[in-house]
């Protein structure tokens, strides 16, 4: 049996920009922290013919091609088998749907765990580009390559995104007492609506196609904020880094009127009232997970206990995918 797990992540800054609808034409940027939130996935031959799936469904099937999963299937396909005799099991920490990367991660770890199963290892670099190949390329999902990308590579990771749809990954530059800060100082909670984040991102994917003045303004502006957030990140400064959060939120939400709904507006607000010096949702928006930077984090927490919504905590993840067994 092969065990893999890959990261969970939250954006830092610039997410949005690592849409192929916008990158191939003006270079995109953002920064992205992997968590201590899994999907894991198992690989093993069973002793009978056949592709057995377990997931939030069941599949026995005799060949690929009655493969329901998508991302299970395209993966079958990549690799090139011919005769699949195996079984494939995935579970998660956090479920789908949530914004931080779920789908992502899943597609890294099964990658990880199938190229071990021939007895073969990836690069991280190779690993996200193969994880792309099948989300974007293959499936055609209007998603952009953040996802993929920290999850292969884990730590918190800065991505210039080349119009060439190369991608470059360096490090970000912070001292271990600014990582110390970020982790007691950002806070996650779940808003409990789950969403697709496919409808959001189609519409980005139109407008930007489309040449939309206000949508490529807009993304224009998230890429600055992003590389503003890497210089404060950098110098130290994490209360000019939740400024920009709450700066970034205020233009993520000009981009789709399905990018928030009252009631997170509502739970928004409430927490700046309580002293998160910025926010946002994490991922695509419409559900999933806000996410405060605030210096006073127990005023802030008892303040989204009475909103009714359940905190999860987290710390860096710096090994990205890899193999436990």
């Amino acid at each position: 049996m092969i065990i893999a797990r890959s990261p969970l992540r939250i954006t830092l800054g610039g997410g949005g920009t690592d849409l192929p609808s916008y990158y191939r034409k003006y270079g995109g940027f953002l920064t992205a922290a992997a968590i201590d939130k899994y999907v894991y996935v198992t690989v093993m031959r069973p002793f009978t013919e056949g592709i057995f799936l377990k997931y939030s469904r069941l599949e026995r099937c005799s060949t690929i091609d009655e493969v329901q999963h998508p991302i299970i299937r395209e993966s079958l396909r990549l690799l090139g088998f011919r005769t699949p005799q195996i079984e494939i099991t995935t579970l998660a920490d956090i479920p789908a749907g949530t914004g931080l990367g779920s789908s992502g991660s899943f597609t890294t770890a099964l990658l990880k765990a199938l190229f071990l199963h021939r007895r073969q290892l990836l690069l991280q670099q190779e690993l996200a580009e193969l994880a792309c190949e099948i989300e974007i390329n293959r499936l055609g999902r209007p998603i952009g390559k953040q996802d993929q990308y920290i999850a292969a590579y884990g730590g918190l990771t800065c991505f210039e995104f080349h119009p060439d749809d190369t991608v470059t990954a360096t490090p970000l530059r912070v001292s271990p007492e600014t990582l110390f800060d970020l982790e007691d100082h950002l806070l996650l909670f779940f808003t409990g609506f789950e969403r697709g984040a496919a409808e959001v991102l189609e519409d980005q994917k139109q407008r930007t196609e489309a040449d939309d003045p206000a949508m490529v303004a807009n993304l224009h502006y998230i890429k600055e904020l992003g590389l503003r957030s890497k210089a404060a990140l950098e110098a130290g400064d994490t209360e000019e880094f939740g400024a920009l959060m709450h700066e970034h939120w205020e233009h993520k939400r000009r981009r789709s009127s399905g990018m928030s709904n009252p009631r997170i507006d509502e739970w928004y607000e409430t927490g700046r009232r309580c002293g998160a010096i910025g926010g946002k949702l994490v991922g695509a928006g419409g559900g999933g997970f806000l996410m405060f930077y605030a210096r006073d984090r127990n005023r802030v927490r008892e303040a989204m206990a009475r909103c009714g919504l359940e905190e999860v905590r987290f710390r860096f993840d710096f090994e990205g995918a890899k193999i436990l067994l």
